[in-house]
């Protein structure tokens, strides 16, 4: 379906001042090409200038047939007969023929002249392309300035190079082209300036031959190119393949064999052949019957190409809706690329590439890259003879009128650019969106079309019907009737009366036998002309265009808001802006205007842009259920505060219909998030009173949002307890009336209402509902969250529920260990309540990292309270712990029982029970298997080891880090009465040969030295005992000394022994 809005995109136009019957024009480069008709010379205006003065005049050197221009480069290439033969050649530095008689250079492709022409710019150069084949169609590529030229059954691409002056003279010596087209990936610009003040920048520009595509079985009529996209159409199919150089040879398909494809045809010369229809997108198309072959040209190095399939479109005729063969032949291939303003590949290559080719009754525009996609398909209300592709507009001509259309290029790129469009954040109309017809400029006799930027130059002629084509149309009326004449002797002779039937009489009615597929010669202009103009109609910008839209969409809004017409215009003007803002993210970055007026144009259209949508805000959020989440995300990006989106959509007084369901849906996924915005009292109580009415189970979510914290509490409760009256107590309700009890300040009221439910109730209410304790997020400064008012009473009141219901909300990632940490902050408890959570995480997580970063951060925090003196009272925890450390080593694995030995390093006296605390709890984690000890290492540095609790935990960790040897020695300096109970303890297992290779020696070497030591003698005499009891009488007769002691050991000896005779 096609809508019909009366906005007219045209805002002037315009007679060029052409000598002599005009027979081609185009475009291109800011000026107009017009080729006399029948005639050698070239006439070059200046569209950018009012009027259209002359820029210059050349003479080609033949009759030229087909001309285009190449913004990349800005050459011109032509096609031209002379002599009855067909000559391709490409006009570059044409700018130089300001003066008539300015010398021109005229050289073979890949043949440099030498001599003035080595200065490049300084006259034009006339490039000779010889080809194989006589040379239909051509095309030139916007993004890399390439030639595609098509032949019968055949596809040459010519790659443009450029030549400066440093390797000129080289290329004069050995013919070779080396050196590529720097700016081949450039988007605009024109390479050869009109005047030049240093000849070191001049430069030649030439083609090199590519590769060479052969297609048997199809005869371009019409070829495009763009980028790595090559497309050929014949009088029904379009075939697009995609090029892509490559390092790896491909296996080529082998070429049809013509002889048979010839005598296939010859044998079917009496019959009519109708393809069937078909359309097959991306690799579907590889099963087309059209094969394509690559034939190398042998000039590039090693370099090969790599061929896919990407869309192939058979056409069908249909004969019984009135349409002749003529008409059903298509026209106006093109490859339209597009480019954003992030480009996420490579700032050179289009993030779009869109296929536009046409019928007489029908247009279709697709879109390549990225996936092929049908965008639209445009049905005409009459015969089109031409059609042209913008960014913004398709403009389509008939034999009487210019007429445009709308379309989805801007649809399709705002989802490249922005990957948030299609999401609860972004919006933009679907590529799907009906297109519309705008306003048509009527005209008499328009023969031709072009369009550069916003200018269309349209060619009108009114030519009679020559003597010529009377007698020719009087002979086809005879054929005709002699055809019609035949076919009613065949129904007569099987007995069927054509008169009788409608359908065969209607068949019969049209000429079938005597018509080819063939495409009819191009029709020379008749002679005999009355009259011919060259019009350059421009068109209005984008945001004119909008605006009117806008104006236009006013009348539906009046009449019926709700109306979907009113919506699609909507949808019309933001593609507009869309399109629009393209437009100007590639003049500021290719333009040669000031950036700073680009800013202010930006800023006008993102101001538009807010606007259209707060409209389409409106119109969806008042929609039927189906489409009314988008209007969650137009809200969103209109910029509208929560306040104005209530005031839009709040009923007229008197009317019957509510909140529509689109802004239900908006104001409930706005609650739902954190936000920075916060309603008055009056809002916040509406928006109560909306959720009550609508969605009453919702208003636990809706009190807890931090934008209502200006809600009146008590016309709240009340309603809370209407609530509870009807649906029953919940955990969450509960919390929500505690809540408002406590911002009423009645103490009392809130301490009942949360003693109804246990605490573990109490923490799946606040799973259920975590912004009962905290708010904030990503719409907060930092990204932090922050304590609620009912939090900061919990730290006072219920220490434990809160460090419980935040252990709660992390393990059900409803929370991150840094935002708890920021609430405990906040509530000024990170020296209690904050280490009281760290602890009980350790008893809750099973996350690996999470657990390793809470022992490195309990056990610092233990040591700065054993380093804690009394000029630091502020680092001491204002209160007792929730947990003492038995409760952690009999609950939490990662806390391991303290070491026996350990208790004969206990001090003797504390100052504190916090400090002792302390103390038994970094010795746990010590104990533990789960610590690091590695990681505590640096802190314990702060501890000194001359008290003996400071000694205790330097030999926990030398101990855990396997330093058994040096802690042996330390150990019996320090506290020999430890040794043993160490010893047995610690040198078990792989350790025990330490007990005679280690503590044994130490043991006899300071008893010889302090005899009367009994410490040392009672813990030499445990020793003796277990090394007799694990080494056999021999190896513990090596170990005795013979220093004249010996008696002392016999008697341990004889133990040895004796164990060993009843084993």
């Amino acid at each position: 379906m096609v809508h019909v809005y009366n906005c007219h995109p045209f805002s002037s136009q315009q007679i060029v001042q052409v000598e002599k019957e005009p027979g081609l024009v185009c475009c291109g480069g800011g000026a107009l090409f017009v080729v006399a008709t029948g005639g050698c010379k070239v006439e070059v205006y200046n569209l950018e200038v009012e009027g259209c003065p002359l820029i210059c005049r050349f003479s080609t050197m033949g009759a030229v047939r087909s001309i285009q221009h190449s913004k990349i480069g800005d050459y011109l290439v032509t096609i031209e007969e002379k002599n009855n033969a067909t000559y391709l050649r490409a006009y570059t530095n044409w700018r130089y023929q300001a003066e008539e008689k300015a010398r021109v250079g005229v050289r073979l492709l890949g043949h440099l002249l030498g001599g003035a022409s080595v200065w490049g710019g300084v006259q034009m150069e006339i490039i000779e392309i010889p080809l194989s084949e006589r040379p239909i169609a051509m095309s030139c590529c916007p993004v890399r300035g390439d030639l595609l030229v098509g032949s019968e059954n055949t596809l040459v691409l010519f790659t443009l190079r450029q030549h400066n002056q440093q390797n000129l003279e080289e290329n004069q010596e050995n013919q070779s082209l080396q050196s590529s087209w720097p700016n081949t990936r450039q988007r605009c610009g024109q390479s050869q300036a009109q005047s030049s003040s240093s000849s070191q920048n001049l430069s030649v520009l030439d083609f090199e031959r590519s590769v060479i595509l052969h297609l048997p079985k199809i005869a371009p009529k019409q070829v495009a190119l763009c980028d790595t996209y090559v497309a050929v159409q014949g009088e029904l199919e379009v075939l697009i393949l995609k090029l892509d150089e490559t390092s790896e040879p491909q296996t080529l398909e082998e070429p049809l064999d013509t002889n048979k494809s010839a005598e296939y045809l010859e044998d079917q010369a009496d019959f009519l052949v109708v393809p069937r229809h078909q359309e097959l997108l991306g690799d579907r198309a590889k099963d087309c019957d059209i094969p394509v072959s690559i034939e190398k040209t042998g000039l590039e190095e090693g370099g090969q190409y790599a061929l896919s399939y990407v869309l192939f479109r058979r056409f069908s005729p249909e004969f019984f809706q009135g349409c002749s063969v003529d008409e059903m032949q298509l026209h106006s291939l093109q490859l339209y690329p597009l480019f954003t303003g992030n480009q996420s590949v490579s700032p050179d290559e289009p993030s779009c590439v869109f296929c536009f080719f046409s019928l007489p009754t029908m247009g279709y525009l697709y879109s390549l890259k990225g996936g092929v996609e049908l965008l639209s398909a445009y049905q005409y209300p009459e015969k089109v003879l031409e059609a042209a592709l913008t960014d913004h507009l398709l403009h389509v001509i008939t034999k009487s009128a210019l007429q445009c259309f709308t379309v989805r290029c801007a649809a399709l790129a705002a989802r490249i650019e922005d990957p948030y469009i299609d999401t609860t954040m972004k919006a933009c109309p679907p590529c799907s969106l009906e297109v519309c017809a705008l306003r048509m400029q009527l005209f008499i006799g328009l023969r031709s079309m072009c369009v550069y930027g916003r200018h269309v130059i349209l060619l009108s002629a009114a030519d009679a019907e020559t003597s010529e084509e009377t007698e020719r149309s009087t002979q086809r009326r005879g054929l005709e009737l002699k055809e019609h004449n035949m076919l009613t002797g065949i129904f007569l002779a099987v007995g069927i009366d054509p008169a009788t039937t409608p359908a065969l009489e209607s068949l019969l009615s049209r000429p079938l036998l005597s018509r080819r597929w063939t495409m009819s010669s191009t029709k020379e202009s008749s002679a005999a002309g009355h009259g011919w103009n060259v019009y350059v109609v421009d068109t209005v910008p984008p945001f004119t265009l909008y605006q009117e839209m806008v104006e236009y969409s006013q009348r539906y809004a009046e009449t019926n808001p709700q109306a979907q017409s009113l919506r699609h215009l909507l949808s019309e003007a933001h593609l507009l802006l869309r399109a629009a803002l393209l437009h100007a993210s590639d003049e500021q970055q290719t333009g040669p205007g000031g950036p700073a007026d680009h800013r202010t144009d930006r800023q006008v259209l993102e101001e538009a842009l807010r606007e259209n949508c707060a409209q389409l805000g409106d119109s969806f959020s008042r929609g039927s259920q189906k489409e009314c989440h988008l209007a969650l995300p137009y809200y969103r990006m209109s910029g509208l505060s929560l306040t104005e989106v209530m005031s839009r959509n709040r009923p007229f007084p008197g009317s019957p219909s509510s909140y529509g369901p689109g802004f239900l849906f908006y104001l409930k996924h706005f609650l739902l998030e954190d936000s920075e915005q916060t309603l008055s009292q009056e809002a916040a109580d509406e928006v109560i009173d909306i959720f009550s009415q609508s969605e009453h189970l919702m208003l636990v979510s809706v009190c807890a949002s931090s934008c209502m914290i200006n809600v009146s509490p008590a016309r709240t409760l009340q309603i809370l307890q209407n609530l509870e009256n009807s649906v029953g107590v919940s955990v969450s309700l509960t919390i929500t009336m505690a809540t408002m009890m406590l911002r009423l300040g009645d103490l009392q009221q809130y301490t009942q209402l949360m003693e109804r439910h246990a605490e573990m109730l109490l923490v799946y209410g606040f799973i259920e509902e975590p912004r009962l304790l905290l708010y904030g997020g990503c719409a907060n400064q930092h990204g932090r969250v922050y304590p609620t008012a009912l939090t900061r009473q919990m730290a006072n009141s219920q220490p434990g529920l809160l460090v419980a219901a935040m252990v709660a909300l992390h393990e059900n990632s409803k929370v991150k260990l840094e935002d708890a940490d920021h609430i405990f902050k906040e509530l000024g408890c990170e020296s209690s309540l904050q280490v009281d959570f760290w602890e009980a995480m350790l008893m809750a997580s099973s996350n690996d990292a999470v657990i390793q970063e809470l022992l490195f951060r309990l056990a610092s925090v233990y040591i700065d309270r054993l380093t804690n003196t009394k000029s630091e009272k502020h680092t001491t925890p204002k209160r007792k712990s929730l947990k003492s450390a038995d409760d952690l080593i009999n609950s939490c694995s990662h806390y391991g029982g303290l070491y026996p030995w350990l208790v004969l390093l206990s001090p003797t006296h504390i100052t504190s029970s916090q400090h002792l605390e302390a103390l038994h709890k970094l010795q746990s984690l010590l104990c533990g298997p789960s610590l690091s000890v590695g990681s505590v290492v640096p802190l314990l540095e702060r501890l000194s080891d001359e008290t003996l609790w400071g000694f205790s935990l330097h030999l926990l960790c030398a101990t855990r880090t396997g330093q058994y040897d040096r802690s042996i020695e330390k150990l019996l300096d320090r506290c020999p009465q430890a040794i043993i109970p160490y010893a047995n303890h610690q040198l078990q297992e792989k350790n025990m040969a330490l007990w005679w290779q280690k503590l044994l020696p130490e043991l006899c070497d300071r008893t010889r030295a302090a005899a009367d030591n009994s410490i040392l003698l009672a813990a030499l005499k445990e020793t003796l005992v277990v090394v007799a009891m694990e080494m056999s009488p021999a190896e513990f007769l090596e170990l005795i000394p013979d220093d004249g002691t010996a008696s002392y050991f016999l008697p341990h000896l004889l133990t040895c022994s004796q164990r060993q005779v009843l084993a």
